[in-house]
């Protein structure tokens, strides 16, 4: 039987209230923008008059892929781990960011070609990078199910620890083809239409992309299953992604999404249970051309536009300020009665 989640739609009867309370703040309506829309979906979200973030986390999941095999990246496929270790040793711009915003980050192995021996990396392998999506499916959909149920538990177990916000990032050589290939299947749309270059590929590279991304999603079915799409195109990392926003969504989370591969999931998250869509602020536009179709199919407008395409959460943990923002004003700032101030 798939796993399945029960997520509680968020109680739009409130609406009216959260919104008296923001119109009533010290500025002209709407003056605040789209902070204002967050501290709204926050104030939903955690059904509270005193918003919080508290014990925001950063979970990176790192996975390979056998379509690298073609040279569909920049880097081969060695540069997982290589990665893994730097952000084991806090070398990476996610660490960087991440301590600059006081976010908590943990490293997780959901599937690297070489295992690591640290106590540092969680260790969630579900084999030793996929299989390569052009000729075969990427994993069982024994090994998709499984990953969701990882990656839901771990996201579970950050709530029992105190945290309700979760941002994914994900660390993988090839994963912008998976992305690619679940958006074209998912959303039925032309395959030239969902492929970039990535980490910055060349015209040949592109079009060896598309060609062996048109192959994977051809040989592919079930249109209506999303696990079995999952199982067909995606990679180890996404899925664990996919099953830590369905868990946060359950336990209540708020999810910060970042840039097209996190996008991906959230996706799949969405035609898994559309419930979960309704816990998701999403971080920044990417520079991956295709990001802004996912937005659009998810009917999201991100908050921050700053040109990045490098992954690994970077754009989620530069968004957590803004959030954080958002609680302060709805807070602490004084209405119109109680400063005094008449309009």
């Amino acid at each position: 039987m798939a796993p399945s989640w029960t997520i509680a739609p968020l109680y739009r009867e409130a609406s009216s209230r959260i919104q008296h309370r923001i119109d009533n703040k010290t500025k002209p309506l709407g003056a605040l923008g789209r902070l204002e829309e967050v501290a709204s979906q926050l104030a939903l979200i955690q059904q509270c008059d005193h918003l919080a973030i508290t014990q925001p986390t950063m979970l990176v999941f790192a996975a390979d892929h056998g379509i690298a095999s073609h040279g569909v990246s920049i880097a081969p496929s060695a540069v997982t781990r290589q990665m893994v270790l730097n952000f084991l040793t806090g070398g990476a711009a996610i660490n960087c960011f991440c301590r600059a915003n006081d976010m908590a980050l943990q490293v997780v192995d959901a599937g690297i070609l070489e295992p690591i021996d640290d106590e540092r990396l969680i260790q969630q392998r579900l084999g030793a990078g996929t299989a390569d999506i052009s000729v075969a499916p990427a994993m069982s959909r024994q090994q998709a199910e499984m990953a969701l149920q990882l990656g839901s538990a771990l996201a579970k177990r950050l709530r029992s620890q105190g945290s309700n916000l979760l941002a994914c990032g994900e660390m993988g050589i090839g994963n912008t083809s998976s992305a690619a290939a679940l958006l074209a299947a998912l959303c039925q749309l032309p395959v030239s239409d969902c492929v970039g270059r990535g980490t910055g590929i060349d015209d040949g590279q592109l079009q060896r992309k598309i060609s062996l991304i048109t192959q994977a999603v051809a040989r592919t079915d079930s249109r209506d299953d999303p696990i079995a799409l999952l199982a067909q195109l995606g990679g180890y990392e996404i899925a664990q992604i996919t099953g830590a926003m369905l868990g946060a969504a359950e336990a209540g989370m708020t999810l910060l999404v970042d840039g097209f591969i996190v996008t991906a999931a959230a996706l799949l998250a969405t035609r898994i249970n559309p419930v979960s869509r309704e816990y998701m602020i999403f971080a920044h536009g990417s520079a991956e051309a295709a990001h802004g179709i996912m937005l659009a199919q998810l009917q999201a407008r991100p908050l921050l536009d700053l040109g990045l395409r490098l992954g690994e959460g970077t754009g989620a943990a530069l968004a957590l300020p803004l959030l954080r923002a958002a609680c302060c004003f709805y807070n602490e700032m004084a209405s119109f009665d109680e400063a005094g101030v008449t309009v």
